[in-house]
């Protein structure tokens, strides 16, 4: 078994759902080493989070950002912690709903995603800055 392991920075975002599988892929060559195994991306940040989800329509995107704005509305009097703003304790919570890690199968060398899937940054923050990621790959390599 073969273990790999990159940091990513990921450049700003400005907050939403945004697919980030192409940038995962190119900064990690080493998956194309494995025959099978898998993939954790996680990332090393409690105002943003991480899925799975729709990668070609992007109304799909946005509907995610309007669901959990719904969900989790700003300037909700009872939180106690706004420390960085109205945004703060929204993107906290946002963040645990979706969670800071995906794990993906590696199958010939590739990432086993569906047709229509794809990895999403979740930035929960109006100005979340750059994200950092942490990729760590294990699985048989190639014969």
């Amino acid at each position: 078994m073969e273990i790999f392991q990159q940091a990513v920075r990921l450049k700003a975002r400005p907050r939403g759902f945004h697919l980030i599988t192409h940038e995962v892929v190119q900064a990690f060559p080493q998956i194309g080493t494995l025959q099978s195994g898998m993939l954790q991306v996680f990332i090393q940040h409690t105002s943003a989070g991480l899925t799975i989800n729709e990668n070609a329509d992007p109304t799909v995107r946005v509907d995610f950002e309007t669901y959990f704005n719904k969900a989790v509305p700003e300037n909700d009097p009872d939180y106690e912690h706004n420390d960085e703003g109205p945004d703060d304790m929204p993107a906290h919570l946002k963040s645990s709903l979706l969670g800071c890690s995906v794990m993906i199968p590696i199958h010939h060398g590739r990432l086993a995603l569906g047709t229509w899937q794809g990895i999403y940054l979740c930035e929960h923050r109006d100005h979340g800055g750059p994200r950092h990621l942490v990729l760590t790959a294990w699985g048989k390599p190639m014969s």
